[in-house]
């Protein structure tokens, strides 16, 4: 069978699994024959082993039984790099580079902030996007979940920042002394935290296939966001940023629990690429 034959047959099976059928069998077979897609494309008439088409069924295999494609190839692109992903974590989202984007340019206009912590770190996409961009940040990554942990940490290691990160197991942040040191606090405080309502969440696809911790937020989404959002004004240094990714169709909502915490803050909704509320920027 050559290259060309196998990308339709792929797409096909793939009809009704995926809004991409097409490019997800580029990407699956890219990946399988170890060759960029573009490679691949130019070459439809190359011959393909026995090995190779058995491992394309057994992949496919995987996808047609419900197994997310990003975990069937074990990696994600996420801000330009390529990100390991397990079943453990979340697979990286495009929305959530708006975070990214937005903590990036505060942390550029201001070179003396270099302490950040990511809550709910996953795989690390965040906590390490930021440590790679900005080269002298130091970064606090937690998460409740050990074997998130332990994916966020090869992250860091693949992408040569695991000396400038620090990874905790805890409950959104770690335990301190009352009051807390000043040396302990952060000058960004990053959160990209489960959101989805329990109710919501057992009605969509995703539900059982990517972890329920890393998208459970409760009865109404905010469970953790109204948790963090108690904790936070202690963890955050003067003149410092909280980023929180938050729930489409809750912005007006989020707003409100932020504005009961945060008086005094500049507080603004930002919204991503589709138009759709996205992100929430507290500013001290």
């Amino acid at each position: 069978m050559i290259v060309g034959r196998l990308l339709s047959d792929i797409a096909e099976r793939l009809r009704g699994l995926s809004d991409t059928p097409e490019l997800d069998a580029q990407v699956l077979l890219a990946h399988i024959l170890n060759k960029p897609r573009t490679r691949l494309l130019a070459h439809l008439e190359t011959r393909l082993t026995d090995a190779q088409i058995d491992s394309t069924e057994k992949a496919l295999l995987q996808l047609t039984m419900g197994t997310p494609l990003p975990y069937v190839l074990g990696r994600w692109e996420f801000f330009g790099r390529e990100f390991i992903v397990t079943p453990d974590v979340l697979i990286p989202r495009p929305e959530t580079e708006l975070l990214v984007e937005h903590a990036i340019a505060w942390l550029q206009q201001h070179p003396a902030r270099r302490r950040a912590i990511d809550i709910g770190t996953g795989s690390g996409c965040i906590a390490v996007s930021l440590a790679v961009e900005v080269r002298d940040l130091r970064v606090l990554a937690t998460d409740l979940s050990l074997p998130a942990l332990k994916v966020a940490r090869q992250n860091a290691r693949k992408h040569r920042v695991v000396k400038r990160m620090d990874l905790v197991r805890c409950d959104l942040l770690p335990s301190h002394t009352n009051p807390l040191p000043t040396e302990s606090q952060f000058d960004l405080i990053c959160a990209n935290l489960p959101y989805i309502p329990t109710k919501t969440l057992h009605g969509l696809p995703i539900y059982g296939r990517e972890p329920t911790l890393a998208l459970d937020g409760g009865r109404d989404g905010l469970t953790l966001v109204r948790h963090l959002l108690k904790l936070a004004p202690r963890w955050l240094a003067p003149g410092g940023m909280i980023l929180l990714e938050i729930e489409a169709g809750e912005g007006l909502k989020t707003l409100s629990l932020v504005y009961d915490h945060f008086d005094r803050a500049r507080i603004s909704l930002h919204r991503d690429l589709s138009g759709k509320d996205r992100l929430i920027k507290i500013e001290l």
